[in-house]
C-alpha cells in the first residue's frame, strides 16, 4: 500500500499580510544565535517580532532597538486595576531606547519590553511597550539566551511574571 502524505493546516495566530521585516543571522555560537531585524515603513512591531521568535524557536532572548515610530502606545501598570493604562503618542517620535526580553509563556514567545521615545520638542516619554507603527525604520538586535526562564501568572498582580523556580 502506498504511503500518503497528509498536511493539516492550522489557523495562524498572527496577521501576516503586511509583514516586510527583514532579518539576518549575525552569529550562531554554541547553539545561541544573534539576529538583526529591520522593520519597514508602516509596519507594526509586535506581531512580526513574535512570529519571528516562534519561527526561529526563540524561547529566551534579550531585545534592543533604535529607530522611529509614526505612533506608539505606551503602558503604565495600574496596581489597583491590575491592568495597563494606555498612553497613546500619535505623532512622529524617535526611539531613544527599546529594551526587553522574549520569554516563553504557555509554550509561546511573549515580549516584555519598555521603550523611551523622544518628541520633536526634546521631551521624552516612556513606559511598557504595547504597540507601535514604524516610520521610517526600526533596527533591532536579538540575543538568544539559554531558555531557562518561563513566565507564570501572578495572582497578586494579575501579570505573567518570570518564575525562577520553573
Amino acid at each position: 500500500m502506498p504511503l500518503v502524505s497528509v498536511r493539516i493546516l492550522l489557523p495562524m495566530r498572527f496577521n501576516t499580510s503586511h509583514i516586510s521585516m527583514k532579518s539576518k543571522l549575525l552569529q550562531d555560537q554554541k547553539g545561541l544565535k544573534t539576529f538583526a531585524l529591520v522593520f519597514e515603513k508602516n509596519e507594526e512591531v509586535k506581531e512580526p517580532l513574535l512570529r519571528f521568535a516562534a519561527e526561529n524557536g526563540l524561547r529566551g532572548a534579550q531585545v534592543t532597538a533604535i529607530g522611529a515610530f509614526s505612533e506608539v502606545t505606551l503602558g503604565f501598570f495600574d496596581r489597583q486595576k491590575k491592568s495597563y493604562l494606555e498612553i497613546p503618542v500619535k505623532e512622529q517620535v524617535e526611539v531613544l531606547s527599546f529594551a526587553g526580553n522574549i520569554v516563553e509563556k504557555d509554550g509561546e514567545p511573549m515580549l516584555h519590553a519598555h521603550v523611551v521615545v523622544g518628541k520633536a520638542d526634546g521631551t521624552a516619554h516612556g513606559g511598557h511597550f504595547l504597540k507601535a507603527t514604524v516610520w521610517p525604520t526600526l533596527e533591532m538586535i536579538i540575543f538568544e539566551t539559554h531558555p531557562h526562564l518561563r513566565r507564570k501568572h501572578d495572582e497578586e498582580t494579575g501579570l505573567p511574571l518570570i518564575d525562577l523556580a520553573s
